[in-house]
């Protein structure tokens, strides 16, 4: 597909199940260096630029090909998103974390639902906290119950190392404490008109992307209210968004050009 019909197709979330959470997790560093580098590289040739040019490192070439596929699913299906990441040089490495994670999310419905579901209903329970054992028993009830057990545990210490780095949980031995990153200004811009252009299951006001980090109800409507891109007004059940910029990358122009490193 040529990038102009890329641009003009709406993206949208995926929504079939896969298992790449098993080779690939939050990569935070290798996702900075795919915004550099694919933006302005050729689709077809892009696993073997990656591994010639050492965009990650110095990998191995089958490792090189499982990260590129990563990539596509998780920027390379949002074009306007990818166009502004490869321009955003000054992203602070916080607002990097949750753009990982909002992209893994958008590309992996597992985790989508893990930390936009699963997550926040265990933070609401009386003991806010998680362990390895009960991640294993949602693998089995939500991911799959035909795997072999050493598979569904493997998946849950993944999904758990890659809401880690996503900095929605705490530490590495039961019992797990759950946590909310700092959300800045920047980063909540970035979603909500990303949001705008996607496909994608819930509304600009309820969404599992949001909920992750502890975005809902009030506190939702507190941090919309103080923002400058957008007007935020709820009447009853209905919720009022006036933006004011036409799409992300009008955003992005506009609202980045002075942000600090």
């Amino acid at each position: 597909m040529s990038l102009a019909l890329q641009m003009a197709t709406r993206a949208a979330e995926t929504d079939q199940g896969h298992s790449r959470l098993l080779k690939c997790g939050l990569v935070l560093d290798e996702s900075r260096a795919y915004w550099s580098y694919a933006a302005s590289a050729e689709t077809a040739t892009e696993s073997k630029l990656a591994f010639e040019q050492y965009w990650f490192g110095a990998r191995s070439e089958k490792w090189v090909k499982e990260i590129i596929l990563n990539m596509r699913m998780r920027y390379g299906a949002f074009p306007n998103a990818l166009s502004v990441l490869a321009n955003w040089a000054s992203m602070s490495p916080e607002i990097r974390q949750l753009i990982c994670h909002w992209h893994c999310q958008l590309a992996d419905p597992h985790y989508r639902k893990f930390t936009g579901e699963y997550l926040v209903q265990r933070r609401d329970a009386l003991r806010p906290e998680l362990h390895r054992r009960g991640v294993i028993t949602w693998v089995t009830e939500n991911v799959s119950s035909t795997w072999k057990v050493e598979t569904r545990t493997r998946m849950a210490s993944n999904l758990l190392s890659t809401a880690h780095a996503a900095g929605l949980v705490k530490g590495k031995r039961d019992p797990r404490k759950l946590a909310y990153p700092r959300i800045p200004d920047q980063a909540l811009g970035y979603i909500l008109h990303l949001l705008r252009e996607v496909d994608f299951g819930g509304s600009i006001a309820e969404n599992p992307y949001l909920a992750s980090i502890g975005l809902q109800g009030g506190i939702l409507a507190d941090r919309l209210r103080a923002l400058d891109c957008v007007t935020y007004r709820r009447v009853g059940d209905t919720h009022n968004f006036d933006w004011r910029y036409s799409n992300l990358q009008a955003w992005a122009s506009a609202e980045l050009s002075g942000a600090e490193a």
